[in-house]
């Protein structure tokens, strides 16, 4: 107990006299100490007294696919700072091979009695896969938000990026360098924001009069290998450009065009999605259409902030536009 009270003290920078008198409910400690030193328990790893146990943290769980993809890491970064604006500590949980799932992941949040969670990438975004554990936070109304689109299904508040618009302004581009023979590389068939991003090229392709066909959409998963993989399939039908879902995939595409002894953006021209970082330091600099993380994962946070002021707005979506950030990696048909 002794060795609890000293190590809280020193977290929360108060005196161990102050902790006891949190753990013991006396008089003589101001609001905010006392969140702090709540929150300083669940961040140890501590158990909340039994009396306190019914309270919910200043605690707000974030959880994310990978941390891999640049794009993960730099919403953390925004949310987590915009949440500690609000006097919230963030929970991160990632996503690893043969680890957590994101059911186990909402398990232990329920668990830390955190206060909501935000969810980038996950499985929402998913119409076949489990979500279950979606359900469970429904029935605690806890309240949530989930950062770009998910299944028609799943009634939670949205912040997103403009997927259509996005695949429009690419495939408008390509268009006004001359390209007709257009791809894309894409998620699993499933996935909501990758079936957006088509019907958006497709839109794009019919003004202009040309047609993205079914044996011209790649549909893999989110990594560089994948990127690869499909676009080597995708160079058999005779694209001069690619428009992707993601830089990850465009790097792939890159990887994969160099192989097959042709050049970007000289032979086949490569769009990305997402504007992560280093994506001006490729070779070559890469094409991108520019998600706004700033001001998404503040919008995030606000929306969260808004349910737990009592401010229930609905299940619905704040959609945010893009920007095309043209570089080098596209060049005339």
């Amino acid at each position: 107990m002794r060795r609890r009270l000293a190590e809280v003290a020193r977290h929360v920078g108060v005196s161990e006299a102050t902790v006891s008198r949190v753990l013991n409910q006396r008089p003589g400690v101001s609001d905010a100490t006392r969140d702090a030193v709540l929150t300083a328990l669940d961040v140890l790893g501590y158990e909340r007294p039994t009396q306190l146990r019914g309270e919910r943290a200043r605690l707000v769980g974030l959880v994310l696919p990978e941390l891999q993809n640049p794009i993960f890491p730099a919403f953390a970064d925004v949310i987590g700072g915009a949440l500690a604006q609000h006097g919230f500590t963030p929970v991160l949980c990632t996503r690893t091979v043969g680890g957590f799932t994101e059911a186990a992941y909402v398990d232990l949040l329920f668990d830390q009695q955190v206060s909501g969670v935000v969810f980038a990438g996950g499985l929402y975004a998913q119409a076949d896969a489990p979500h279950g554990h979606y359900a469970k936070l429904a029935e605690r109304n806890l309240p949530v938000v989930f950062i770009n689109a998910a299944a028609d299904w799943l009634q939670f508040p949205r912040v997103s990026c403009d997927d259509a618009m996005a695949a429009e302004q690419a495939v408008d581009h390509l268009v006004a360098l001359g390209h007709r023979n257009i791809g894309m590389l894409v998620g699993p068939s499933d996935h909501v924001p990758s079936n957006r991003k088509v019907d958006g090229a497709r839109a794009a392709a019919a003004r202009h009069g040309v047609t993205i066909d079914d044996e011209r959409i790649g549909r893999t998963m989110f990594s560089a290998e994948g990127g690869q993989a499909a676009s080597t399939e995708l160079l058999g039908t005779g694209v001069s450009a690619i428009v992707c879902a993601s830089d990850p995939l465009a790097l792939g595409a890159v990887r994969a065009v160099r192989r097959s002894g042709r050049t970007v953006p000289g032979d086949v021209s490569i769009v990305g999605f997402d504007d992560s970082a280093f994506m001006k330091h490729t070779d070559p600099p890469m094409t991108t259409v520019r998600q706004p993380i700033e001001s998404m994962g503040r919008a995030a946070v606000e929306r969260l902030v808004s349910q737990l002021d009592g401010r229930r707005d609905g299940p619905t979506e704040l959609l945010f536009a893009p920007e095309l950030v043209v570089r080098a990696s596209t060049g005339p048909a």
